[in-house]
């Protein structure tokens, strides 16, 4: 099996989904000349030209908004925003008009437009450029939301994601694009919208998703070396949200965890956990346990920014205390 990078393989989606659908056209800054702000697009303006890979100037509102007129026309395209802590400039363009066109319209008219963006920490970027949004994009009805994990998951999230027939926000990790991966693209994709158990365990659930999917598998392996056997669930897709897959595991375990970068308070953590609490109360036998970021702008500082959000550490000493 080839070995590819987490980059390399959201630039194969791209390049086979342009390949097979012309409708299908690139849009954002440096996206062009340049390749890309994280070069996933590097190289790509040779074969499919100025036209299907627009280099715009510095405004996101009007690239999204360029974007939803160009899906409703027929097109499908694919807008790229340099970072996640943009798409407050958006908002317009997405939440309120993207996400309800299709609802305004009666069903007559579509927004299929994918917004790629990435997100989290480990670039030590600062405040304004570290940003885990994902919440904002998930609290929209109409918005879809993929956060691969894996360099598998990116490829084939991707792909389908440019086959939606309403908009998908499609947010990737910083710091998972140079990932490299064993991987064999033929095999048959996964389900769009279902989540995978990473690791099956007796002793307790763990719900996350993105990045924290690899500090999660570390911590099931430190735990499993004193004892303590943890099913992983990597979600994949945050909306469409499999919650029968969460809904199984945790009935059979009885103890849950969700792990977010994204902040506590009103974050993807407090959702889930509100959600695991309700529909499995009756099998659980201990409070849902959130696991995510501080409520605290992200530091510029490494070692403040690595603490601000959950590590591999982190979730070991909080699996082992709610397990005490």
């Amino acid at each position: 099996m080839p070995k590819l990078a987490y980059r390399d393989a959201l630039k194969q989606a791209l390049i086979d989904s342009m390949r097979e659908d012309p409708d299908i056209f690139v849009i954002g800054e440096e996206v062009g000349r340049y390749g890309g702000a994280y070069g996933v697009t590097k190289g790509m303006i040779e074969e499919f030209g100025a036209e299907r890979l627009i280099d715009t100037p510095i405004s996101e509102p009007s690239i999204v908004g360029t974007a939803v007129g160009a899906a409703m026309a027929g097109m499908r395209p694919v807008a790229e925003l340099m970072y996640v802590d943009f798409i407050g400039m958006t908002m317009d363009q997405l939440c309120n008009q993207a996400a309800k066109i299709r609802y305004m319209f009666g069903g007559q008219i579509g927004v299929p437009m994918v917004l790629r963006t990435q997100g989290g920490t480990g670039r030590s970027a600062g405040a304004q450029h570290s940003q885990s949004l994902e919440a904002y994009v998930m609290h929209t009805p109409g918005l879809r939301l993929a956060m691969p994990a894996t360099v598998y998951d990116a490829y084939h999230l991707l792909r389908q994601a440019l086959t939606q027939p309403d908009p998908v926000v499609f947010i990737e990790h910083k710091s998972l694009y140079a990932m490299t991966e064993d991987v064999d693209l033929t095999l048959p994709p996964p389900e769009w919208g279902k989540a995978v158990v990473r690791r099956q365990g007796k002793d307790l659930v763990i719900v996350t998703y993105s990045r924290q999917v690899h500090y999660v598998m570390q911590a099931a392996e430190e735990l499993s070396k004193v004892g303590i056997e943890v099913t992983v669930i990597d979600l994949r897709t945050l909306n469409p949200l499999d919650f029968d897959t969460i809904r199984a595991e945790v009935e059979k375990v009885g103890k849950a965890m969700v792990v977010s970068e994204g902040v506590m308070t009103s974050g993807v953590a407090a959702e889930l956990s509100a959600r695991i609490t309700e529909e499995c109360f009756d099998f659980l036998e201990e409070p849902v346990i959130r696991v995510a970021g501080e409520d605290i702008p992200i530091s510029v500082s490494i070692e403040l920014e690595k603490n601000s959000v959950p590590t591999t550490k982190f979730v070991v000493e909080t699996a082992r205390k709610l397990l005490a």
